[in-house]
């Protein structure tokens, strides 16, 4: 009689065993599936960080070149300031009053003598010099430094004998081709040259 018990104890045991077996099949599909997708997870979370990490990294190196970059900038700046402060503070530069002369009838090379000579002298030198010159082209520079005065003390309200003359220039102007008749009926040209004078006075610094 034990036998027989014995015998139907274990074939009431093996379908339990069966069952518990395939519970446990059952738990172990269930849970693979899981674990591969935690473990798809992990892989991702840690490399985000990762990718995190040199992002920050690479926004930490380009916030100091940023900030060299605007401090660079910033001594320019001030630089420009600097230079607009200066030029703001220099003093303006004296008025120039100019006269021209233009066809004037003398040789440029003969005009440029006397120029030579006035060139920065201060006007009462000059017109003394000029009223007392041999030289044709005196005449006609003398009247133009005359002008130039004249300009000084009705346009600009300066005092004429008071100026000096900056610059004075003289340029070639047109040339006025004629013919002399010569022996056995030839003809020799002559060349009438013509000049434009320019002349500027500045006041004379005290």
């Amino acid at each position: 009689m034990a036998d027989e018990k014995d015998t139907k104890a274990k074939k009431a045991a093996k379908p339990a065993a069966k069952k518990e077996s395939a519970a446990k099949k059952e738990a172990k599909a269930k849970k693979a599936p899981a674990k591969k997708a935690a473990a798809k997870k992990e892989s991702k979370g840690a490399k985000k960080p990762a990718a995190k990490k040199d992002s920050k990294a690479k926004g930490k190196e380009k916030a100091p070149a940023k900030k060299a970059a605007k401090a660079k900038k910033e001594p320019a700046k001030t630089e420009s300031k600097k230079a607009s402060a200066k030029k703001a503070k220099a003093p303006a530069a004296p008025p120039v009053v100019k006269a021209s002369a233009r066809y004037v009838r003398i040789a440029p090379r003969k005009a440029r003598l006397i120029a030579d000579q006035v060139r920065g002298m201060h006007i009462e030198k000059a017109r003394a010099l000029l009223q007392f010159s041999p030289r044709g082209a005196a005449q006609p520079i003398h009247k133009l430094i005359d002008s130039a005065a004249a300009n000084a003390e009705n346009n600009h309200d300066l005092v004429g004998d008071e100026m000096r003359v900056a610059s004075i220039t003289v340029d070639e102007g047109p040339t006025l081709r004629r013919f002399r008749p010569r022996a056995m009926g030839r003809a020799t040209p002559i060349n009438k040259r013509t000049s434009h004078i320019r002349v500027a006075l500045t006041p004379v610094e005290d």
